[in-house]
Order: structure tokens, then C-alpha cells, then sequence
């Protein structure tokens, strides 16, 4: 699966992200859409949750979701990964 591939994957999860690459790779892109989402930047301050809820939050929508288990597989790595860094 190409990181172009799994970038799709993630949209379709999350319809009305605004996910430009602007000429970055799709990897940095879906990495930092998922850092955002994990610090709930899409919220306002006053109601905002916390990382370890936003990442319980983001895995559960990926397994319920329609997609492939490679790609549920793959994204919630990426979670992982940009959880460790958080973290």
C-alpha cells in the first residue's frame, strides 16, 4: 500500500479534512493530520479532550470503518507512531 494510498484511507474516514500536499509527501501529511486530530485541535479549548481520549477515540473510528483490514492494520500504526512522539 503507497502513502497516497493510505492518505485516501484516511480521508475517507474523516470527510472534510482539508489534507493539501502542497508538494509534501502523503506520509508527512497524513502524519500531521493525525498529530492534530490527537491534540484536538479541531475543537474548541474549553471543550477539548484529552490525548489518551482523542486516541482511543480515532482507533475505534478506524475499526468500525469500511476499510480494508490492511488499511485499518496500517492507519492505526500510524496513530502509534505519532502517539509515541506525543507522548
Amino acid at each position: 500500500m503507497t502513502s497516497l494510498e493510505l492518505l485516501e484511507a484516511y480521508r475517507t474516514i474523516y470527510k472534510g479534512r482539508m489534507l493539501e500536499l502542497g508538494g509534501r509527501e502523503p506520509l508527512v501529511v497524513l502524519h500531521e493530520a493525525i498529530k492534530r486530530e490527537l491534540q484536538d485541535e479541531f475543537s474548541h479549548p474549553r471543550v477539548r479532550k484529552g490525548l489518551l481520549d482523542k486516541f482511543y477515540l480515532a482507533t475505534k473510528r478506524i475499526s468500525d470503518s469500511s476499510l480494508a483490514a490492511e488499511e485499518k492494520t496500517v492507519l492505526i500504526q500510524c496513530h502509534i507512531e505519532v502517539m509515541s512522539e506525543l507522548i
